[in-house]
């Protein structure tokens, strides 16, 4: 990395001590540097001293030094993008101000770097997303690799900070859609089981695999974060498959994956949690259809709300589905216009 960057601690990274931050951001870096780098003042927060074992929130700006080409996040070299690649994010770009910049990001593409995420990622691609501005546009939050959708980027820190808040103190709203195994009952309603890393798992996010805990023995799992999903059945086909609508009350890791898999239902495609047998034979879920149904994970960021930041506005996007959803609904004959945009607006 070269010169001196500040990075917005976003509303989904949640609150965590800053060197874990750190490392999950930069995880070719270690421990030591960490430590040295809070000791000589070249890591600060909001402007002051920090140490590494101090927590960070939501909204928090971190000076980053000059790191060594060997510690760099993953990200093309000298911030150059591919005209492939540039063209790709372009189009991925639904909304833009002076402001803000809503994607909507293709199934496959990691929000940013780590462990395991490769060098191809959103946060390596903003280059292409100045648009004019002398800076890059900032991540305000995250999506899963394979998860589809709407994703936003603030083109100043004034208004990454806003944006974090809004989403720190849930002021903005998000739905999904998703396709899922079996059909939900009741219709509708709300799981509110903890969230907590599994054992024996890597420290990248996409390596990560959640757990959920029963809210009544969440004291017995002092990692254990609680989480809340609503959520709403669309239109099912026999007892077999679901459409979906979920709204994440709080953001955790995997959260919607995890807390579908808990029900019972887990999202097609989601081989981490139980969602890949599309193709079992005989009386499962999966019987007669599967064969048809695309492997690739059946979940998208479809709504995105939030208050503008600086007009003060309400303003709502929507990203139509990624191709291999569209063709599992257009294979089960599932159309968009036919459920409402918002099936929680009421509620």
């Amino acid at each position: 990395m070269s010169g001196v960057k500040m990075l917005t601690v976003s509303a989904d990274e949640g609150e965590q001590r800053l060197d874990r931050w750190f490392k999950r951001r930069f995880p070719q870096i270690t421990q030591g540097n960490v430590e040295k780098m809070c000791r000589t003042g070249q890591v600060r927060v909001d402007s002051a001293r920090c140490k590494a074992s101090d927590r960070v929130i939501p909204g928090q700006t971190i000076r980053i030094p000059p790191l060594p080409d060997s510690e760099a996040p993953s990200r093309p070299r000298d911030g150059g993008v591919s005209a492939a690649d540039a063209k790709m994010i372009q189009n991925a770009v639904i909304w833009k101000d002076d402001h803000i910049i809503i994607l909507n990001k293709p199934p496959g593409l990691p929000s940013q770097g780590g462990s395991g995420q490769g060098d191809r990622h959103v946060d390596g691609l903003t280059e292409a997303l100045k648009f004019g501005y002398k800076d890059r546009p900032k991540l305000v939050h995250r999506l899963d690799k394979d998860t589809s959708g709407l994703l936003m980027l603030a083109r100043t820190d004034r208004v990454a900070r806003g944006l974090s808040e809004a989403l720190r103190h849930r002021l903005t709203r998000k739905i999904y859609w998703a396709a899922v195994a079996g059909v939900p009952n009741p219709r509708k309603g709300s799981i509110k089981y903890g969230l907590m890393k599994a054992p024996g798992h890597g420290r990248g996010a996409d390596s990560e695999k959640m757990v959920c805990v029963h809210p009544a023995k969440m004291d017995e799992f002092p990692d254990a974060k609680r989480a809340q999903t609503d959520f709403f059945v669309l239109w099912f086909l026999g007892a077999r498959l679901s459409w979906m609508a979920l709204e994440p009350v709080t953001g955790r890791t995997h959260q919607l994956r995890a807390h579908m898999a808990e029900m019972g239902h887990p999202i097609l495609g989601d081989g981490k949690y139980g969602g890949s047998g599309t193709e079992n034979m005989g009386d499962g879920w999966g019987a007669s259809i599967g064969g048809d149904i695309s492997r690739k994970l059946h979940l998208h960021a479809r709504m995105l709300k939030v208050q503008h930041p600086i007009t003060k506005e309400m303003m709502t996007w929507t990203a139509p589905l990624p191709e291999h959803m569209q063709r599992t609904w257009k294979m089960l004959d599932w159309g968009e216009k036919d459920v409402p945009a918002d099936p929680f607006g009421d509620e």
